[in-house]
């Protein structure tokens, strides 16, 4: 399973490690599913928190700002996650990394709650954002030749006395 807009989807279970030696495309392939206990779909806070690494604070935060929908409670009013809000909070992730204001992921997830009529706005949405991520990674490449240009140079001076003392 994976998760689009927060939803499950059926997807092979082949590991990253399997990918890159089978020359599939580690950008494009289906990420795996966040590893969870078996039969269970029912997460405290606390629980949420060590699987996510996000804080108890941080879920709270998302759920009042709207970027995460409804969360159940219990019958003492505990929050209580489902394997739904733990897929969500993965693909949310994947949205920080790519540096996405967080108030256009709430606006992702106020489009994705209104329903299909938004897909276009959602698609724009991340077509945008992966826009920003391509430039961000040529800007690293960039920095990335410089680096190794620099090191390359201080490896450099570091053999040429070694040649001169011969």
């Amino acid at each position: 399973m994976t998760v689009i807009d927060g939803t499950s989807r059926s997807a092979p279970a082949t590991s990253t490690r399997t990918q890159a030696s089978s020359g599939v495309n580690a950008c494009t392939a289906v990420p795996e599913p966040h590893p969870r206990p078996t039969g269970k779909d029912a997460y405290t806070i606390s629980e949420v928190a060590a699987f996510t690494g996000l804080t108890a604070h941080t879920l709270r935060w998302y759920e009042r700002i709207g970027l995460m929908p409804h969360v159940d409670r219990s019958h003492t009013g505990q929050r209580r996650f489902s394997d739904r809000d733990l897929d969500w909070l993965v693909f949310v992730g994947k949205l920080r990394l790519t540096g996405m204001p967080v108030a256009d992921m709430v606006r992702y997830a106020e489009l994705l709650r209104e329903g299909e009529s938004t897909v276009e706005e959602r698609q724009e949405l991340l077509e945008s954002t992966r826009r920003d991520v391509i430039t961000r990674i040529a800007e690293l490449h960039d920095t990335l030749a410089v680096l190794d240009h620099k090191i390359e140079l201080y490896a450099g001076a570091r053999r040429a006395p070694e040649r001169h003392s011969a």
